[in-house]
C-alpha cells in the first residue's frame, strides 16, 4: 500500500454526487441527516443528474472535479443499483480528500487520478461507533452515507476507523482510450447541459499527435481552442476546462445535431506527412 502524500484534515465541506434527481425529496433528506449531526456542514451539490444506475459517469466527473474543492473535503457519491444487496461501501483517502461511494467501481477513476491513496471497505463496527442502527434496504444515502459523511467532516470519525486498508475495490466501468502512434480511439462518456459530447480522451492522450483532426459519425472535425473558432452552427472538437476532449457545436447541441449518445466512438487522428 503506497504512503499517502497528504493527510486528511477535515474542512467541514461535503460534496454530493447522485443519480437522485431533484423531483423527489431524496437529496433534501440526505442533507437533513448530515445537518442533524453537523449543523455547520457546508454542502455542495456537485450534480444529482447522473443517469440512473450508471456509476461510471459519476466517477468520471468526481475524479475531474474534486481538485476544485478545499483539501479536507468529504465527497459522497451515490449511484447505487446494488443498494441493500451484497455490495460493500467503499472509502478512499486520496490527495487530502475522503471519498465515500458504493463499492461498484465508482471510485476507480479517483484512485487512478491520485498517486497515493488508501482504500477501505466500511466495516459494521464503524457504523456502530457512530450510532447507526436500523438501516433501510433501499436508502443507504440517508441511513449510512449521510451519517458517515457528517462524522468525517466534523472530525469525530477518522478515516482509519472506517475499516482496514484493502487493495481490491471493484474496478471501473469506463475503459481507457486506445492510444496508437497515429491515432487515439475513445468514446463519449457523457453529454452536458449544452449538448456537448464529453469523451474519455484526456489531453495527455493527445500530446504525441500533431495537427490532429477528430472523426465521428463519418465526419472529420477540426481540433480547435474554443467555441468561437468556428462559425455558429459548425461542429468542432476541443479540450475543455476539465482537460478532456469534447465534441461541440457552436451555439448549438452537438448531441442533437450529430445524433450521438453515450458510448459513441470517437477517433483522433494525426495528420500524415
Amino acid at each position: 500500500m503506497p504512503e499517502q502524500s497528504q493527510r486528511f484534515e477535515p474542512s467541514g465541506v461535503i460534496t454530493l454526487t447522485t443519480d437522485f434527481g431533484l423531483s423527489d425529496p431524496f437529496v433534501g433528506v440526505l442533507k437533513g441527516q448530515v445537518l442533524v449531526r453537523f449543523p455547520q456542514a457546508r454542502m455542495v451539490d456537485l450534480t444529482h443528474a447522473i443517469p440512473a444506475h450508471w456509476p461510471g459517469e459519476a466517477g468520471f466527473w468526481l475524479a475531474r472535479a474534486f481538485r476544485y474543492f478545499p483539501v479536507g473535503t468529504v465527497h459522497v457519491a451515490i449511484v447505487d443499483p446494488g443498494v441493500g444487496g451484497a455490495r460493500a461501501i467503499a472509502a478512499v483517502e486520496a490527495c487530502g480528500h475522503v471519498f465515500l461511494a458504493p463499492d461498484n467501481g465508482l471510485l476507480a477513476p479517483v484512485l487512478e487520478s491520485c498517486d497515493a491513496s488508501v482504500s477501505r471497505r466500511v466495516v459494521p463496527l464503524a457504523l456502530e461507533r457512530i450510532g447507526v442502527g436500523a438501516v433501510s434496504a433501499t436508502f443507504h444515502g440517508r441511513d449510512i452515507f449521510a451519517p458517515l459523511a457528517a462524522e468525517l467532516a466534523v472530525g469525530r470519525l477518522p478515516p482509519a476507523a472506517l475499516g482496514p486498508p484493502v487493495s481490491d475495490l471493484t474496478p471501473g466501468w469506463i475503459e481507457e482510450p486506445v492510444v496508437e502512434r497515429m491515432q487515439v480511439t475513445g468514446a463519449v462518456v457523457t453529454i452536458d447541459h449544452f449538448g456537448n459530447l464529453v469523451t474519455n480522451i484526456d489531453r495527455r492522450h493527445l500530446r504525441h499527435l500533431s495537427e490532429a483532426t477528430v472523426r465521428v459519425t463519418g465526419r472529420e472535425l477540426p481540433l480547435r481552442h474554443t467555441y468561437t473558432d468556428v462559425r455558429p452552427g459548425e461542429y468542432l472538437a476541443l479540450v475543455n476546462s476539465f482537460e478532456v476532449l469534447e465534441i461541440a457545436r457552436a451555439e448549438g447541441s452537438a448531441a442533437e445535431g450529430l445524433g450521438m449518445a453515450r458510448g459513441a466512438p470517437v477517433t483522433v487522428v494525426a495528420k500524415r506527412s
